[in-house]
């Protein structure tokens, strides 16, 4: 079994923080190492190192060796281009095939908080002898304790299939708040982990089936593979494969486990002052009460705001009501159309 930590996204959800040249899963945001360090150095602690892998952007394959200087560098995959999930997992795949070599892969992102790794080994390992079967694809679904509208969902069989795996009947959009309670309240319904357990060959069969446009334009040479890369379609996996696969289980887990996803689930993970202010460098806050504050360039002084996101550093200053939070991600969409590009 090999890992296979995904570390290209953009992450403009933690915007000013997370930046085009240095996005979230290089920032040190739950703890004094960076979301790729604590991942890697995780499964480090379990497995040897030519069995870990990580995937990004080229533009980031000093700031990988930078932050992993224990990586061997022919364990990084680096893509051309940053096209989401789907191509990436196609071309990690295509890497390992062209290698002859046909283990099973887990892939998963690089910004999960996962404090008990021992814990999601014991489940790994239940997992690989189901994915060493061709074509079959395991996904790890966690267990729902509140109604989550950021994250995708499944739904799986009642019936066992193999070892504590369940068929996979649906994979369910994130969905609005009182889709999200009905959810939370049906049986057999699991977060969407993003974590996926399969072969290389497996990968490669629903590419071909599903994707063949995208699988063929990465079977050239290096250079052909560079040029078509920046034309494939922005996919995530799940578009791409996993929502028309026909032999996918879901293994249910309760392990503690979020995905870093925005600046409010950090409240989930970091620990909040007397006010359940979530604070970090030069802070003063009074009267104010459950926000989040992160100054990186100035002293910054909040009086009587509440809920709010405030986030100050040299790409910019934030200000956000927590119920707003949402609509970062489109913001720094415009901005980056109206600049040609976000700094670095």
């Amino acid at each position: 079994m090999k890992i296979v930590i995904m570390a290209g996204g953009k992450g403009n959800r933690f915007w000013p923080r997370s930046v085009e040249g240095k996005p979230k899963q290089f920032l040190a945001l739950t703890s004094e190492e960076t979301m790729l360090q604590l991942t890697y150095r995780r499964f480090a602690e379990r497995l040897p190192a030519g069995d870990i892998y990580v995937v990004t952007a080229e533009r980031y394959r000093a700031l990988v060796m930078e932050q992993l200087p224990e990586l061997d560098e022919s364990n990084l995959i680096c893509e051309p281009d940053q096209r989401d999930t789907g191509p990436c997992v196609a071309l990690t795949a295509q890497r390992f095939l062209r290698l002859g070599e046909d283990d099973v892969l887990v892939t998963m992102p690089s910004d999960h908080h996962i404090p008990h790794i021992g814990e999601l080994f014991d489940v790994l390992r239940k997992a690989e002898p189901i994915a060493a079967r061709d074509r079959t694809i395991v996904t790890l679904g966690i267990t729902p304790t509140r109604p989550e509208t950021n994250y995708g969902y499944i739904e799986a069989a009642a019936d066992v299939s193999f070892d504590a795996a369940h068929r996979v009947r649906s994979f369910i959009e994130k969905p609005d708040i009182d889709k999200a309670r009905r959810l939370l309240k049906t049986p057999n319904v699991y977060w969407n982990s993003g974590i996926f357990i399969w072969k290389p060959s497996t990968i490669a069969h629903y590419m071909r089936q599903h994707q063949p446009d995208m699988w063929n334009a990465l079977q050239g040479s290096e250079e052909e593979v560079r040029t078509a890369y920046a034309d494939l379609p922005k996919l995530s996996v799940d578009y791409a494969i996993l929502e028309k696969a026909e032999h996918i289980y879901n293994i249910p887990v309760r392990f503690e486990w979020d995905d870093l996803g925005s600046w409010t689930s950090l409240e989930r993970i970091r620990e909040a002052d007397a006010d359940g202010n979530i604070v970090h460098g030069d802070v003063y806050a009074t009267e104010s009460k459950g926000s989040i504050i992160f100054a990186e360039d100035r002293r910054t002084v909040v009086i009587g705001a509440s809920d709010l996101i405030i986030v100050s550093t040299a790409e910019g200053l934030l200000v956000c009501h927590k119920s707003q939070e949402h609509a970062i991600k489109s913001m720094v969409q415009r901005l980056e159309q109206h600049e040609g590009g976000m700094r670095e």
